[in-house]
């Protein structure tokens, strides 16, 4: 067990959340929820990619910001809009390079491999010419990012 696990705040839809992340990533699990006396879950540990979670219902007092998200790892484009699409659905909301926010108002990052390889380039203008490409994009397509660095 990791020493430390991310606690997200729900107002009153952590059971619909939790059941959304596990069914969202293939690797997932729901490990333990405490219900309240009328059936809903008050408390919740899950497990995403073997990250695990902690949740709890506690009110409207705190909402998510982007000041925190999750940083989701691709391997290819096809991930990519896996988890892209998934995450957006249901009324999330896109925004610039690559970052969402779920229909819970969690904040993702969605990065494939390749960002951080032409990224890191040894040659400045490649690598220039592919952040400027990613200032552009909302979801992250390598095909776009791969023509930067070539300079088409």
């Amino acid at each position: 067990m990791s020493k430390i696990t991310p606690f997200l705040w729900f107002d009153n839809n952590l059971e619909e959340a939790v059941n959304f992340y596990t069914s969202v990533f293939k690797n997932a699990k729901i490990l333990n929820a405490s219900k309240t006396p009328d059936g809903k879950y008050m408390v919740a540990t899950f497990e995403l990619e073997g990250q695990r979670f902690s949740g709890m219902n506690a009110g409207p007092t705190f909402k998510f910001n982007e000041a925190v998200s999750f940083f989701v790892n691709c391997e290819d484009q096809a991930e990519v809009d896996y988890f892209w699409d998934k995450l957006t659905s249901d009324g999330g909301s896109e925004s610039q390079c690559g970052w969402l926010k779920d229909k819970f108002g969690l904040s993702w990052q969605i990065i494939p491999k390749q960002l951080m390889e032409l990224m890191g380039d040894k040659d400045p203008d490649k690598s220039k010419r592919v952040w400027e490409a990613m200032l552009k994009m909302k979801k992250i397509i390598i095909k776009d990012l791969e023509d930067a660095s070539k300079g088409k």
